[in-house]
Parts: structure tokens; C-alpha cells; sequence
């Protein structure tokens, strides 16, 4: 018998459930060892600094054993999951360059409408890599940065290098931070400089399609002295019998006196381990706003935190999980 309330938790999960057609360009063999890792930093032409600490990430992954505490995940199979997964298509501006039936998927998920009447920037990755990201001509004026997170450590080597998994979440933090700096692809880079107002939102969505697939993608965000932003992030998955793994990473840096909001909402489904980490350092009279939910997947471990590092510094957290 279902009761009231089961009834009125009861998700319509008609627009997330279904994988598309869509056949990848290429699929990393299962499980997660140097071969795999030394191939997802060549296939990025990744400098060797990176590389490194993928390496020693992957290192001290292999001889942490699983947490103790929190959900049981023994039967999490990693040697059968797909950590690498790459499609046939490249990042483009503009929809009409992207592959019909991915596009088809965002559509239906509401991006490019939610884009055209709402947002100032949005980036689209599938699976393992980022296929859409643009950004308002008015915020790149005003030196806003919003890029695909493998294209930043290109552009902004200084900035990524800087920041990339040191100081907020280093790479020692836990097994499945470990985990994400040896395997992470895409994501998100955003840089906002000191006293801008960023009056739109940006967001990026994440799809994961691929069968067995794991999606690793690392969200970094610099919201300099006295500047504003709102962030957005989604994600979401088809149903499957097989295990898939979503391990992201999520690093904001708060300067002092700015304003931060982060929202995210994660539509999983049953077949997913959902075991993501998400930081922010917060500095003097700054403010960090967190509003998540986090629903249908099988099992979901969050590391949400604000690291309050400053005088007057704040953070408000509003969460959800089932």
C-alpha cells in the first residue's frame, strides 16, 4: 500500500530515463589503473604537472581503503566501470553543431530554453567531455571567465594551477577525492573579477548516458573581492541495470566581501552511486549560499562544507537528499 506521502515524493522521471542513441567516439577499457589515467590526460594534451598529480591521486587511491562510515559500498564494483568515455562530437557555441540526438536530450531537458530566456552562460557535457558552453557577450566584457574546466587549464594555467585541488579539496581528502583527481574530465571553470555583478545565472548541466558509464567532472570557482555570482548545476542519468558511478568535485573560493550561490539539482537514477564533494573556502565578510537536492539514485554520499576563514565571513546551507 502506498501512503500519502510516499505518493507526494513520487519523482516523474519520464524526461531522464531514457539513454539516446548515440554511439561514443571512444570507451576507456573498465576499471581505473595508469594505463587509463595517463590516456584520459593524453587524450587532453595535458600539461605534466597535471598528469603528476593524477598519478599520485591514483596512487593514493589504490591503497585507501573504503570509508567505514556512511552507506555500505562494498559492492560497488570498480573494475567494471566505464571512466572514460569520449563522444562524437566537439565543443561547439551553438546547438545547431551539435550531434541531433544529444541535442534532442538537452532539449528535453529544458537547456537551451532555459538559456534563451534565463540564464547569462551555459555549459552541456555528456559523459566524459564538455559539448556546448557559451557565455553572454556582455559578461565576457566585463572580464567574467566561464569555460569548459579542460579548456581553462590551457588558457589559465596560472589561475588552474593555483587553485586546482590545493588548498580547498587537495587530493589526499578522502577515497573519493582521490578517485576524481586521477579520473576527472570537464566541468567547469569560472573566474569573476573584483566588484563585478554577474546579474544572470550560469549553469551547466551534466548528462552521463553511457551504460556503466562514470562521470567525473571538476566544477572551480573564483569569485574575486567584492563580486557577485549565482551558479547553477544539473545532472542527471538514464536507468540501468548495471552500476554507474558520478564522483564530481566542486571547489568555490568566496573573496573577501563577495557573495556566492550555489544551486544544484542532481536527478539520478537507482543504478548510480552518487558520491560527490563539494567545498568552499569562505574569507572575511564574504557570504556562501548552498541550495542542493539530491534525489533517485541507489546510493548517495555527499561532502558538502563551507570553510568560514575570515572574520564576519557566512555560509547558509538548504539540502536535500532521497
Amino acid at each position: 500500500m502506498v501512503t500519502a506521502l510516499e505518493q507526494s515524493f513520487e519523482l516523474n522521471r519520464a524526461i531522464y530515463d531514457d539513454a539516446d542513441g548515440h554511439q561514443a567516439k571512444f570507451i576507456a577499457p573498465p576499471g581505473i589503473n595508469e594505463e587509463v589515467v595517463r590516456m584520459i590526460s593524453a587524450s587532453k594534451n595535458e600539461p605534466l604537472w597535471m598528469l603528476e598529480k593524477r598519478l599520485h591521486a591514483l596512487k593514493l587511491f589504490q591503497k585507501t581503503p573504503l570509508p567505514r562510515w556512511g552507506p555500505d559500498l562494498t559492492s560497488l564494483d570498480f573494475n567494471n566501470i566505464l571512466f572514460f568515455v569520449s563522444p562524437n562530437a566537439k565543443e561547439s557555441t551553438q546547438w545547431e553543431d551539435v550531434p541531433p540526438e544529444i541535442r534532442k536530450t538537452f532539449e528535453r531537458l529544458g537547456i537551451p530554453k532555459a538559456e534563451r530566456e534565463a540564464l547569462g552562460g551555459v555549459g552541456g557535457q555528456y559523459d566524459s567531455q564538455i559539448i556546448y558552453h557559451n557565455i553572454k557577450k556582455s559578461l565576457q566584457e566585463k572580464g567574467v571567465i566561464f569555460e569548459n574546466m579542460d579548456v581553462a587549464v590551457h588558457k589559465y594555467p596560472e589561475l588552474v594551477q593555483k587553485y586546482f585541488m590545493t588548498t580547498c579539496i587537495p587530493i589526499h581528502d578522502h577515497k573519493f577525492i582521490m578517485l576524481h583527481a586521477a579520473a576527472w574530465s570537464g566541468g567547469t571553470f569560472i573566474y569573476v573579477p573584483k566588484n563585478v555583478k554577474v546579474d544572470l545565472p550560469l549553469q551547466a548541466y551534466f548528462r552521463m548516458n553511457e551504460q556503466k558509464g562514470g562521470q567525473f567532472e571538476h566544477t572551480l570557482i573564483i569569485v574575486d573581492e567584492g563580486a557577485e555570482l549565482h551558479y547553477i548545476e544539473g545532472c542527471s542519468s538514464p536507468r540501468y541495470s548495471t552500476q554507474s558511478l558520478h564522483a564530481g568535485g566542486v571547489e568555490i573560493f568566496v573573496k573577501a566581501g563577495a557573495k556566492m550561490k550555489y544551486s544544484s539539482i542532481e536527478n539520478w537514477s537507482k543504478n548510480v552511486y552518487n558520491l560527490n564533494t563539494k567545498r568552499a573556502l569562505v574569507d572575511k565578510n564574504a557570504t556562501m549560499e548552498w541550495v542542493s537536492g539530491n534525489m533517485g539514485s541507489g546510493i548517495t554520499m555527499l561532502y558538502p562544507c563551507s570553510i568560514l576563514r575570515g572574520e564576519g565571513a557566512r555560509s547558509d546551507s538548504i539540502s536535500i537528499a532521497f
